[in-house]
């Protein structure tokens, strides 16, 4: 009879994806669900991983000639209207202030008073307000381009959340550019979603797909979406950053308008871009095991723990010291721009010790005990490997190789999950496949990305929709002009597109 390994996480991911999800952001002391509902408490070790993230995009951003702004929270529900399509595509997720002060009812209790004149909308997202903001701005081909970001939290009244994943309220940035023409615009639209890929597979070390959303998923108001999209160990999609030509609909609904070269007036053209702490959830599907989460080098608010290791009754002042100076060596380090990040746990609870690190994910753990000194050395883990593979290494030899420990432990997390997506990644042109494939998926295994024909028509991506719940994800750019049968009617298709199951 074989043993089963005893895992840090209950259940495991095959067991109940959904409910480990939970549990790796509860053992991690990442974030907890608050009271308000559909909300979450980012907690110290989770807003530390947000903001490394924060740092490096937004650097990413400014070195495109972005300048980061702030806007107002609540849009007026008239601006909203001026983009029917754009209003009609968050309608079911606003949250609407309608009165502006308390006051004591009858029985002692509060009630709303002070009824607006008109109502506001808790920011969805800000192209309209914005959009007003650059109206003003804009009066000739002079004043543009306008590249704004701004860093902000947005709501959308979710009836179905998750942590991270989709919550009615979330930390965002959201990307804003006006220009005089509709070629740097699109320029300017690829550019970003180029931003996103970058950041999110050198950092996050998540492959992408980069692609185009079809008309039925574009962002509402939009001419053209484009996005990445990442697999997750559960083989669902994550769409982990889109970028949006708007066209002029937005210019338009806002009076953005200029004098263009020729001393004639035109409408600006727009784009807009964002990503979330949605990103966080999908590093969390993409890395994490059964013994918890699992960081990558790049943004983990730690790169290394020590962890001393006591005599009892002894006189322990000569650990304590070598720690310290062994964090003072390492932090003395520089890892992609960063000092090389160090925690020393002295903290008398045994074996309990150890286990939280590996269930927060650092990603090197050190013990270094009396024996270790003696010897120059120290017991080292990675968390990318198993947590019983530890070895023992000399002293200096591991300060020098620090940093391409953890280049390595990065590159390590994304050729590993880039596998895994290739392992499960199909082309498929038989619709009855392509059926059985998705109707067998439950739990840990919800099908696979397949590459199959569409025909174009939203009536067939629709009906799979419908049958399957799977969508197209995108159509991706490298995806080759070949001739073949629509995956739904059988009717010609001229190339193929990512179908998946999705968050």
């Amino acid at each position: 009879m074989t043993k089963k390994n005893k895992t840090a996480i209950t259940p495991t991911r095959e067991q109940d994806y959904p409910a480990w999800y939970q549990e790796v952001i509860k053992v991690s002391d990442m974030a907890e669900t608050s009271a308000v509902r559909g909300c979450m408490v980012i907690k110290p070790w989770g807003y530390a991983l947000w903001e490394n993230m924060v740092r490096e995009i937004d650097g990413m951003f400014k070195e495109t000639g972005v300048k980061n702004a702030y806007f107002p929270l609540f849009i007026p529900l008239s601006y909203l209207e001026k983009e029917a399509e754009h209003v009609e595509g968050f309608a079911k997720e606003c949250a609407v202030v309608t009165h502006h002060k308390l006051e004591k009812d009858d029985k002692g209790g509060l009630k709303p008073a002070g009824k607006l004149a008109e109502p506001l909308i808790v920011r969805p997202t800000s192209e309209t307000i914005i959009g007003e903001s650059m109206a003003k701005w804009t009066g000739s081909y002079r004043d543009l381009p306008i590249l704004l970001n701004q860093w902000a939290n947005v709501v959308r009244w979710e009836m179905r959340t998750r942590m991270f994943l989709r919550t009615s309220e979330f930390l965002w940035q959201e990307g804003h550019t006006a220009h005089a023409t509709e070629q740097e615009a699109k320029e300017r639209t690829m550019m970003m979603l180029d931003v996103y890929t970058k950041f999110v597979e050198e950092y996050l070390a998540m492959p992408v797909i980069r692609g185009r959303k079809t008309v039925a998923e574009r962002f509402p108001g939009a001419d053209d979406t484009t996005c990445i999209e990442a697999m997750m160990q559960d083989k669902r999609a994550l769409q982990a950053g889109t970028s949006h030509f708007l066209g002029q609909n937005f210019a338009k609904g806002s009076n953005i308008k200029f004098q263009n070269e020729e001393g004639e007036e035109a409408y600006a053209w727009t784009t807009s871009w964002g990503t979330s702490t949605r990103m966080v959830g999908g590093m969390i599907m993409v890395h994490s095991d059964d013994d918890g989460l699992v960081l990558p080098p790049r943004v983990a608010p730690a790169h290394v723990v020590i962890l001393p290791i006591f005599k009892k009754g002894g006189d322990n002042r000569a650990v304590m010291e070598s720690a310290q100076s062994l964090k003072d060596a390492l932090e003395g380090k520089q890892y992609h721009g960063r000092h090389v990040e160090v925690e020393i746990d002295d903290r008398d609870i045994g074996g309990a010790r150890g286990w939280e690190w590996v269930k927060k994910g650092v990603p090197v753990r050190i013990e270094l005990g009396p024996r270790d000194i003696e010897q120059n050395s120290v017991f080292m883990a990675r968390r990318d490997e198993p947590s019983t593979q530890k070895q023992s290494m000399n002293r200096e030899d591991f300060i020098d190789r620090i940093t391409d420990i953890l280049g390595n432990i990065q590159d390590n997390l994304f050729n590993r999950a880039n596998n895994y997506r290739k392992e499960n990644t199909f082309e498929i042109d038989d619709k009855k496949a392509f059926y059985k494939l998705y109707r067998k998926a439950r739990g840990y295994n919800n099908g696979a990305f397949v590459m199959a024909h569409w025909c174009g028509a939203e009536k067939c991506e629709e009906k799979i929709k419908k049958d399957l719940s799977v969508t197209i994800r995108c159509i991706p750019f490298d995806s080759p002009t070949e001739e073949g049968k629509c995956i739904c009617c059988n009717n010609s298709s001229s190339r193929r597109v990512l179908f998946a199951k999705a968050y």
